[in-house]
């Protein structure tokens, strides 16, 4: 399956009418889809009630302008703001992905499809509550849940085999792509206002990933997400207004987006567009680090209790995992910034096997100004298994596996902790989400006085009628 035009050549390119085609048409089935995605709207929220006791984000929330707010708009849980529904989509992406705390999907490219949110509930808000004003139905939650696992399987599965960071693109290009088209649904746009819509999230110029890696990693990272989950709502506002499309936007010869950006490789599906994703989506319960660190620091852990107490007589560390962490997340020298440590496997590592523990605010001042860290950083070793790498991309396992094992300058050494599946991976669910459920908890209790955090927990993981919730009910309860 691939992206190219049909005989007539104004036509739009397959990949992008099966896109409009699942967002606006497809009926979901699968009950395992909507439980995920509930639990998956409660730990997105969870990361971005967090991230606002940061003041690196709470900069970014909010109006452009100040003052510049849009009563009847869009809501950003846990604040006050109404706000037009690009502009809230930005804050409500960049809060939930702050801290890399929210869920995540790894294949041919690494992405966070909760990023999407920000588009969802922005604009499911500011249309619910358009349509309340009108006298008509408001739409609600399963909607939302139906939003999510669409834009969830549109992200990953064009993440499955298509990698835009072997070309230095940033995968919230992706987010683009599929916030756009759940947007023009739930704006209940046209099939073709749609595709319009989506040929231009594909023209857009795609983000580099400049800001991810050394030297310049930074905290554009943290709101990139929220600038493209922004962008997507533009575009769908834009064409329910009748701005047009590009038919081959992806197909062009010399200027399509293949063309130009994967360099003449086409875009393909290795798999139809169900709900997959959701169904398989790695959930950050335990630790804010780069996914494919996770089992690093879940080992560290494990090891915490032996080495505690021994860490000046560390000789060497080695941490053996797959080739996807060596290439994002092996770092050594100096580190500038929360964005940087957070995606550096050998500082988090270090900090387990420290602390015995792993929060945002140990990628923070003064802990990150702690000398044993840069120490055990600099003993470290970091090892491809190609074993790892093997089992990272069978789609049968989806494995992320890590371990770490201490050597002693007396020639001791910890036995080798192997962990391959993280808290988060489908294969842990049973254990994992009650953990999520603590989480979500513990971020509401965060945000919110006691009594309204006890009963917004209740209705996400309580209540049979959630689903049935108008959205725009459900903001005024998350709003502060």
């Amino acid at each position: 399956m691939t992206s190219g035009s049909p005989k007539n050549e104004r036509s739009f390119d397959r990949l992008i009418v099966e896109i409009a085609d699942y967002a606006k048409n497809a009926s979901i089935e699968s009950p395992l889809a909507y439980e995920t995605a509930r639990y998956a709207l409660a730990d997105a929220l969870a990361s971005g009630l967090y991230a606002l006791a940061y003041p690196e984000a709470t900069k970014m929330i909010g109006p452009v302008v100040p003052g510049a707010t849009l009563p009847g708009g869009a809501r950003v849980p846990g604040t006050p703001y109404e706000l037009d529904p690009v502009t809230a989509a930005f804050s409500i992406g960049t809060m939930i992905r702050w801290l890399d705390y929210n869920d995540t999907w790894l294949a041919a490219e690494w992405g966070h499809p909760s990023d999407n949110l920000g588009a969802i509930l922005a604009v499911a808000d500011y249309e619910s509550r358009r349509r309340r004003a009108l006298g008509e139905a408001p739409l609600t939650v399963r909607d939302v849940l139906t939003a999510m696992i669409k834009a969830y399987e549109i992200q990953g599965v064009l993440a499955l085999e298509n990698s835009l960071n072997r070309v230095g693109i940033d995968h919230v290009h992706f987010v683009k792509v599929a916030s756009t088209a759940v947007a023009g649904a739930l704006l209940d746009l046209t099939r073709e206002e749609i595709q319009n819509a989506v040929s231009n999230a594909w023209i857009d110029g795609a983000a580099l990933r400049t800001y991810r890696h050394f030297p310049n990693t930074g905290s554009r990272k943290s709101w990139a997400a929220g600038d493209a989950t922004s962008r997507a709502v533009r575009l769908a506002l834009w064409a329910q207004k009748g701005e047009m499309g590009y038919p081959t936007a992806l197909s062009a010869p010399t200027w399509g987006f293949e063309a130009v950006v994967l360099k003449g490789k086409p875009l393909t599906l290795a798999r139809p567009f169900g709900s997959y994703v959701m169904e398989n989506i790695l959930f950050k319960i335990s630790f804010p680090a780069e996914f494919h660190g996770q089992t690093a620091v879940e080992a560290a852990l494990k090891l915490h209790p032996q080495v505690k107490d021994r860490l000046d007589e560390i000789d060497r560390i080695v941490i053996t995992t797959q080739e996807p962490a060596v290439r994002i997340i092996d770092k050594k020298g100096p580190l500038h910034n929360p964005a940087d440590r957070d995606h550096c496997i050998q500082y988090m590592t270090a900090v387990a096997l420290i602390y015995g523990d792993l929060t945002s605010d140990h990628y923070e001042e003064p802990i990150a100004l702690d000398p044993r860290i840069d120490r055990l950083r600099a003993v470290t070793d970091v090892v491809e298994d190609p074993a790892y790498t093997e089992a990272y991309y069978d789609p049968e396992r989806r494995a992320i596996p890590n371990a770490v094992q201490v050597f002693f300058k007396d020639g001791s050494a910890t036995e080798k902790v192997e962990v391959f599946y993280p808290i988060g991976h489908r294969r842990r669910r049973e254990e994992g989400i009650p953990l999520l459920l603590e989480k979500f908890e513990r971020a509401l209790k965060s945000r919110y006085p006691a009594k309204k955090a006890a009963t917004i927990y209740r209705l996400f993981a309580e209540d049979p009628a959630f689903p049935d919730w108008d959205v725009d009910r459900l903001m005024t309860l998350l709003a502060e």
